[in-house]
C-alpha cells in the first residue's frame, strides 16, 4: 500500500480535451491541486472555471507535479511530449499514459524514462465521455504494484473501476481489446435496428427488450452517444498489433471500413444500409 509520504497530492494534466477536462474537474473537486497545460491557449477559461490552474508550458508541470496525466492523442505526439519532459521531470515523477497508443510505444518510453528515475505507466480508459463526465469511467492500468498502488487515489477520483492488468502495455492491450469488441457491437446494433425498423418494429420497445436478452451490450444500452471520434484510430492499432503478434483478425479490419461508412449517418436508421 501506499505510504502517506508516498501520497500523491500535486497532478499535472497535459491535453485539457473532451476527456481531459472533466478529469481534471473531478480531481479538482477532490481536493488534488491540478496544474493542466493544453497547446490551446483558448481552453485555459475552462481549465480554470474547473478549479484547476493554467500551466504557461509542460515545463512548468515538470517542475512542480508529482504525477502527470498525459491525454493527448497519438503515438506522435505522445513520443515528442516526453521527449520535451524527460530532463526536467524530478525522480520519482510518475507519468500516466491515458492515451491509446501502441502498447510497443509506452514500453519504449518506459525504457526511456528509467534511467532519470521517471515512472512511466499506461492507463487507459474505458466507457467514453459520458463516464468521464459522471467520474464513472473503467481504468485499466499497466506498470509496477507499488506505482499502481500510489496513482490509485487519483484514479478514484474519476474512475468507478480500477484494473491493475500487468505490466507496461498491458492497459494498451487492454483498450485495444475493449475497442475491438466495441465497435463490433456498435454496428451490428445498427444492422439489427435498422432491420427491426424495416419491418415496423418499434425501436426502442425492442432496444428495451435486447438489453434484457443474450444481445445486451454496452453501447446499446447508452444508444445515440457515441461519438465514433476515434474508431477508424483504434481500430487501426488493433491491426498493427495483429500484424506484428501473426494473428488474423479479419473481423477487426472489416468493422475499420464498416466505421469508417457507418460514422457520418451513425444512429440514422432510416439511411443504414443504403
Amino acid at each position: 500500500m501506499a505510504t502517506a509520504a508516498a501520497a500523491i497530492h500535486t497532478v499535472g494534466v497535459v491535453g485539457a480535451g473532451r476527456m481531459g477536462q472533466p478529469i481534471i474537474g473531478h480531481m479538482a473537486r477532490k481536493g488534488l491541486t491540478v496544474l493542466a497545460f493544453d497547446v490551446d491557449e483558448g481552453k485555459r477559461g475552462a481549465v480554470e472555471t474547473l478549479g484547476a490552474r493554467w500551466a504557461a508550458s509542460t515545463a512548468a508541470l515538470a517542475e512542480t507535479c508529482q504525477a502527470i496525466l498525459v491525454c493527448v492523442g497519438y503515438d506522435r505526439e505522445l513520443r515528442e511530449l516526453m521527449g520535451s519532459l524527460l530532463g526536467l521531470l524530478p525522480r520519482g515523477t510518475i507519468v500516466a499514459v491515458l492515451s491509446t497508443v501502441h502498447p510497443r510505444t509506452v514500453r519504449e518510453l518506459a525504457d526511456a524514462a528509467r534511467p532519470y528515475g521517471v515512472d512511466l505507466v499506461d492507463s487507459t480508459v474505458a466507457r467514453g465521455g459520458r463516464a468521464a463526465d459522471t467520474g464513472t469511467l473503467l481504468a485499466f492500468i499497466g506498470g509496477d504494484a507499488p506505482t499502481v498502488d500510489r496513482l490509485r487515489p487519483v484514479f478514484s477520483c474519476f474512475s468507478a473501476d480500477i484494473v491493475h492488468v500487468g505490466g507496461i502495455g498491458a492497459a494498451q492491450v487492454a483498450k485495444a481489446a475493449n475497442n475491438l469488441v466495441m465497435w463490433a457491437c456498435l454496428i451490428a446494433n445498427h444492422e439489427a435496428l435498422a432491420l427491426s425498423k424495416r419491418f415496423g418494429i418499434d425501436v426502442e420497445r425492442l432496444r428495451q427488450a435486447l438489453l434484457i436478452s443474450s444481445a445486451e451490450n454496452y453501447v446499446l444500452r447508452h444508444w445515440g452517444e457515441n461519438t465514433m471520434a476515434w474508431a477508424e484510430d483504434d481500430l487501426e492499432i488493433v491491426q498493427q498489433m495483429a500484424h506484428e503478434a501473426g494473428i488474423g483478425l479479419p473481423q477487426a479490419g472489416l468493422n475499420r471500413e464498416l466505421c469508417r461508412t457507418l460514422k457520418p449517418k451513425r444512429f440514422k436508421l432510416d439511411e443504414y444500409g443504403t
